[in-house]
C-alpha cells in the first residue's frame, strides 16, 4: 500500500522538483501540492494524505500553524518538516505544533524518503542536525525569554491574523481568508496592539518579521 503524501511549500519549482523525485519512488504517491499552509489545511482535509512534507514560512499561513491545524483536525495525517530554517525557535515551535519529522532543504533526497517512511510507520525522524538542536535545547534548558514569544503570547487565531496583517491584506481580504466579519479583524487589530504595547501597524509588521511568524520575502 502506497504513502499518500501532500507537498506544501510556497515555490512552484520546490513543489515540482519534490514531486517528481517521490512520484519515481516505489511505494510514494503524491496527492496533491499546496503554495501555502491555509490551502495545505483544506487539502489535507479533502485528500487525507498519509504525510505531509510541509515548509515553515509560507504567506497567509505559516506551515507551524497550518501543522496544528491539520494535526488537532487529522491526527493519524504525520508531518514531516522540510525547511531552509533550523533554527532553534523554528524547530522547537515546529515540533511543539505535532510534527513527526524534521529535515532542512539542504539535506539529501534520500533522507527525505527515510523521513517519510519513519512517519508514516508511526516513527519519529530527525535530521542529525535538528536532533543536535533538541538536544541543547533539552540540555541548556534554554526556554529563558520563550515565555514572551509569539506562540506563548497570542493565541492560534491572533498569530493567524497578525500573519495577515503583516503580509499587507486588508480588513476586508483577511476577514474573507479566516471567515470572520470586518469588524472582528479590526476587533484583533486593535486588540494586537494592546496586548503587545505597540502603536502602529509598521510595529506590528516588524513583530511578526522578528518572531517568524512572516518574513520579508512575503
Amino acid at each position: 500500500m502506497k504513502i499518500k503524501t501532500l507537498i506544501v511549500d510556497d515555490h512552484e519549482i520546490v513543489r515540482q522538483a519534490i514531486a517528481a523525485l517521490l512520484e519515481s519512488e516505489p511505494g510514494i504517491e503524491v496527492l496533491g501540492q499546496a503554495q501555502d499552509g491555509r490551502v495545505a489545511v483544506e487539502l489535507a482535509g479533502r485528500l487525507n494524505p498519509d504525510v505531509v512534507v510541509m515548509d515553515i514560512t509560507m504567506p497567509n499561513l505559516n506551515g507551524i500553524e497550518a501543522t496544528r491545524q491539520i494535526v488537532h483536525e487529522m491526527p493519524n495525517t504525520k508531518i514531516v518538516a522540510l525547511s531552509a530554517h533550523c533554527d532553534r525557535r523554528s524547530v522547537r515551535e515546529m515540533l511543539k505544533a505535532g510534527a513527526s519529522g524534521y529535515v532542512p532543504k539542504n539535506c539529501a533526497f534520500e533522507e527525505l524518503i527515510c523521513a517519510i517512511r519513519n512517519v508514516a510507520e508511526g516513527k519519529n525522524y530527525l535530521s542529525p542536525n535538528v536532533s543536535k538542536i533538541v538536544m541543547e535545547e533539552y540540555l541548556q534548558q534554554s526556554d529563558l525569554g520563550d515565555d514572551a514569544s509569539a506562540y506563548c503570547v497570542l493565541t492560534a487565531r491572533e498569530r493567524e491574523v497578525l500573519q495577515l496583517i503583516s503580509e499587507g491584506k486588508s480588513t476586508k481580504i483577511s476577514a474573507k481568508e479566516l471567515h470572520l466579519s470586518t469588524k472582528t479583524i479590526e476587533w484583533h487589530r486593535s486588540h494586537l496592539m494592546s496586548k503587545l504595547n505597540v502603536q502602529s501597524v509598521a510595529e506590528l509588521v516588524k513583530y511578526a518579521i522578528r518572531e517568524g511568524l512572516t518574513c520579508v520575502e512575503v
